[in-house]
């Protein structure tokens, strides 16, 4: 009978740290999506736009026409978007746009993003590049871009949506509900990429094709 509350006791003990733990890494996961960046980052071989705003895709073509990235990938196209659309929303000038823009349609979400920027970047040899999605999606758009391609140099570039310049996010219920639908979505993409990183690490595996692709361009 005794042994019935030590290990209520201990349920709870479990539970508890468990929440505590839980709530300090939403913290964390908030401060890391709402920070400030540096308005211009480092260049990098490419850049890449996760489609879902119309800020993200010209802040991605403000970086191109700025010389930050040689060619620029916008991931997750909309099959009834036109590249004209595109074009008009990049606001890079037709000749630029014509040498150096490449749309992908592929993508159906954050982990076919990141599956179509690996093609892309493998294509082209690329070793580095920046990444520009909204700040609330960047924490997660970064393990899946790093879980595809583990060798390859990435640069956040988070775009702060205007609706939520003004305010804290804690004061802010819309944008506290979007961090909290986005942590929980995070939770399973960052541990399935420490899963792949330590099983590589432990039975070895494949080297990134971009790097071995980058290594073939050398020789």
């Amino acid at each position: 009978m005794r042994a019935l509350p030590r290990f209520t006791k201990t349920i709870f003990g479990l539970v508890g740290m468990t929440s505590a733990v839980l709530v300090l890494g939403f913290l964390l996961f908030a401060a890391i999506a709402t920070r400030d960046i540096p308005s211009s980052p480092p260049k990098a071989d490419g850049i890449v736009v996760l489609t879902g705003g119309q800020m993200r895709i010209a802040e991605a073509g403000r970086l191109l026409e700025n010389g930050h990235g040689r060619r620029l990938l916008v991931s997750g196209v909309n099959k009834i978007t036109t590249k004209n659309d595109v074009r008009r929303l990049s606001r890079v000038r037709p000749d630029m746009f014509q040498c150096c823009v490449d749309l992908g349609y592929g993508a159906k979400n954050t982990r076919g993003n990141a599956t179509e920027t690996r093609a892309w970047a493998q294509s082209h040899g690329f070793e580095s590049l920046i990444v520009v999605t909204a700040s609330y999606h960047m924490p997660r758009s970064m393990a899946e871009l790093a879980s595809e391609m583990p060798r390859v140099r990435l640069i956040a570039h988070p775009v702060m949506p205007v609706r939520f310049r003004n305010d804290p996010w804690w004061l802010n219920s819309a944008y506290a509900r979007i961090l909290a639908a986005e942590y929980i979505k995070f939770l399973p993409t960052v541990a399935r990429y420490g899963i792949t990183r330590i099983s590589q690490a432990n039975y070895g595996g494949e080297s990134d094709p971009v790097s071995k692709h980058a290594a073939g361009r050398a020789k």
